[in-house]
């Protein structure tokens, strides 16, 4: 049947209006200029090629089906075309900066598909501009960022791939639909699932966590240390003792330098009269390091050497300075407790290029020589966005400590300086996005990911409360609670998105192996951050729990309808 001009346009055209993407953000996913996006799109041009028009395509959710229609539409384009006028596409063309612009959100009707099916994009209401940015340029850069140490599992490979290869005169780049990794079985440690405490009361969680974080808790150095010779531990006291009681390792967090040790310096943000500059004489900073370890040795097992070294609202001083007392802490705290873990000057504004090139210039100095951990704030651009766009942040750091030639674990220790300035999500977003916090970081595993620090326990001014300090866990909490119970004791073996683990793209997934009086036993977590999407139960699938504690038995073939909210498959094999 012959192609009529502009259908190969017409159909792209139609993947680019259901998916809500601007030229802009496909060109992100695509490695491509929007203009060049926006002439394949429109039909101006056709790329040599046809690897560029499937790229395009997949960025905008096109499906197998889709995919096989779209080959010979750009063959008859290609023959319609003057020989001039078609194009080679670009080689690592440089992305412009995404507009400004809005797409759907998940609608509420589903799609049933098979398990290894990629079905058509749902329908969608409106998203928040950020959220698409972050999850355009996602897909991209977090398969490439980690690619040396990933194990993928590519879904099976379009019809037209044999009879394209050998007219395809440009290599085409590989495509990956998500992070995807695949390593050994090893636990989930409880110490992966922290808080950062904001209440000096010395109360706990009223739910399961496994670590706990001290900032915000009336714990700054110019709080422990008012004089040159004066220490008042009462608060930090009633901490340690209250999380020894719950048996909870510490994480204990520096900043906040005394008004009489930099008395020239800049005012931080807090009302004790705390500076952000680093003491006028470093043999200060020796003094209460030595103090502090020399108190709690064998009682805080980590310290973290600043809160938010790369915001000079809380340090102004020069990266230099920094790491000469990231060095002398180091040497102290192991001299003091050997068993103590030191983790680097926290980094935050990772999103943007100033806070990124502290975190460079610092590791460039041998900052990371100097401790066991990089402490680094993850978050999203906004607390409405999936958590799942911050696998674009984990992967802009992991490339960048790949650029450097350093690889230090990575504890995420904190948030966004402006959190309390945001507003409350919903109860069940809050639930949802809480839970997801902590899986997103098993996501990104090969990034040498080992912490989660969630901010905060005991405030209210936050967009996810897990529990105010006197009140009971909320939802949200109890459902992170019901996470870990899920955890305990599994081996994770891999987690991945879409087309590389053989799911849907908008289908999120994590893999474990349960150990059992029957033996070992596979169970996988399952979510979408653009559901409702059905899929049907793979054989062996006995039953589905949920985050409320009810279960649901379930056999193969049988409908499993994933939202936003995980779910436990549990198998008999």
């Amino acid at each position: 049947m012959p192609h009529r001009p502009g259908d190969l346009a017409a159909l792209l055209t139609a993947l680019k209006e259901r998916s809500g993407l601007s030229h802009a953000l496909i060109g992100q996913k695509v490695n491509l200029s929007k203009s060049a996006v926006h002439r394949y799109i429109a039909g101006r041009a056709v790329p040599h090629d046809f690897g560029t028009v499937e790229r395009i395509a997949r960025a905008c959710g096109a499906d197998r089906e889709e995919l096989d229609r779209l080959y010979p539409l750009w063959t008859a384009a290609l023959r319609q075309q003057p020989a001039e006028a078609a194009e080679q596409a670009p080689h690592a063309e440089q992305t412009q900066h995404a507009e400004d612009v809005t797409a759907p959100e998940p609608g509420e009707a589903g799609t049933t598909v098979p398990a290894v099916a990629v079905p058509p994009t749902p329908p969608r209401r409106r998203w928040r501009t950020a959220a698409l940015a972050a999850l355009a340029a996602m897909l991209l850069v977090a398969g490439t960022a980690v690619a040396t140490r990933m194990s993928l599992a590519p879904g099976p490979a379009p019809k037209h791939l044999a009879a394209t290869a050998s007219a395809t005169t440009t290599p085409t780049p590989q495509w990956i639909s998500g992070p995807t990794w695949a390593l050994p079985a090893q636990p989930v440690p409880s110490e992966y699932f922290g808080v950062t405490i904001n209440s000096g009361s010395g109360h706990m969680p009223g739910f399961t966590t496994g670590a706990v974080r001290l900032w915000d808790s009336e714990t700054t150095w110019s709080r422990i240390q008012p004089a040159r010779d004066q220490f008042d531990w009462t608060i930090l006291d009633r901490l340690v003792e209250g999380a020894r009681s719950h048996d909870l390792p510490v994480l204990f967090v520096v900043g906040g330098t005394p008004g009489w040790a930099a008395p020239n310096g800049p005012l931080t943000v807090y009302p004790d009269g705390a500076r952000s500059a680093p003491p006028d004489d470093l043999t200060m900073w020796d003094t209460y390091i030595s103090a502090l370890v020399g108190r709690y040795q064998g009682r805080i097992s980590a310290y973290e050497l600043w809160v938010f070294a790369n915001d000079p609202r809380l340090y102004s001083g020069s990266v230099e300075t920094l790491v000469e007392m990231t060095r002398r802490a180091n040497a102290i705290i192991r001299a003091a407790d050997p068993k103590a873990v030191v983790v680097c000057p926290g980094m935050g504004n990772l999103w943007n290029a100033e806070g990124q090139q502290v975190l460079r210039r610092f590791a460039e100095l041998g900052g990371y020589s100097h401790c066991h951990a990089a402490g680094i704030k993850l978050h999203q651009r906004s607390p409405e966005d999936p958590p799942e766009t911050m696998l674009e942040l984990t992967a802009l750091i992991g490339r960048l400590f790949q650029e450097i030639g350093v690889h230090p674990p990575l504890w995420n220790t904190g948030t966004t300086y402006d959190i309390p300035l945001q507003g409350h999500l919903d109860a069940e977003r809050a639930r949802d996005y809480a839970v997801r916090f902590f899986l997103v970081g098993l996501l990104a595993r090969t990034t040498n990911l080992q912490r989660m620090y969630f901010y905060n326990w005991g405030g209210t001014k936050i967009p996810i409360v897990l529990q105010p300090d006197g009140g009971a866990p909320t939802e949200a909490a109890l459902a992170v609670q019901q996470l870990q119970r899920w955890v305990a004791g599994a081996q994770i073996t891999g987690c991945g998105n879409g087309q590389a683990v053989e799911l849907p793209q908008y289908v999120w997934q994590c893999e474990f192996v349960v150990s059992t009086p029957e033996g070992n036993r596979r169970a996988l977590i399952r979510w979408t951050h653009a559901g409702p999407i059905t899929l049907r139960a793979e054989a062996g699938a006995e039953a589905v729990l949920r985050l409320d504690g009810t279960t649901e038995p379930v056999s193969a073939g049988a409908n499993i309808t994933l939202t936003g909210t995980p779910v436990l498959i549990r198998y008999r094999l």
